[in-house]
């Protein structure tokens, strides 16, 4: 990243190499559309460009480059959803969410998770970023994620424990 900051372009082309896997993954897992995932992980990456000056070297980089991805899908979810709420109404919203594929079970059943809890599970055990790393990435503390990880894991344990249950064709006792 230092190479990449000092105007070594062939720098920036290995860094595109090594991060975009674990950012496309990162995207793909929040939304199931590919399209959406290269789009986000290419407006990433102009941002990454716009200001790798304000990355400091003595800094990890790997939370950098999440905190950048973090910023640049919050602000699509804004875009988007300004834009949706002008053109539709919010019945044709509902509708669109209930009927959009899941392509893969994992995505599913993060789905049930709220959006802050899903995406410290995916930095933490998708990107295998370090407690610490996604505390900077989130602008948390590490007490916070390991908060939220812990109530990800109690709902997804409950989650998977009811999906066990209605498959026997049990009911699960309340």
């Amino acid at each position: 990243m230092t190479r990449y900051q000092a105007g070594d372009f062939a720098a920036a082309t290995r860094l595109i190499e090594l991060i975009s896997p674990r950012l496309y993954r990162f995207f793909l897992a929040q939304y199931a559309s590919r399209p959406m995932a290269d789009d986000l992980l290419q407006e990433t990456w102009l941002r990454i460009h716009r200001v790798r000056h304000t990355y400091r070297p003595a800094e990890p980089v790997l939370p950098w480059f999440y905190a950048i991805a973090r910023h640049v899908r919050v602000d699509h979810f804004r875009k988007v959803s300004r834009l949706a709420a002008r053109e539709q109404g919010l019945e044709s919203l509902n509708q669109l969410a209930a009927a959009s594929p899941r392509s893969d079970a994992f995505v599913e059943i993060l789905a049930a998770l709220p959006e802050s809890q899903r995406e410290v599970l995916q930095m933490l055990k998708v990107a295998g970023m370090s407690l610490e790393e996604v505390a900077r990435a989130t602008s948390s503390t590490v007490g916070s994620v390991k908060q939220k990880v812990h109530r990800a894991y109690k709902k997804l344990r409950e989650r998977m424990g009811s999906r066990s249950a209605a498959g026997k064709g049990g009911e699960r006792p309340t």
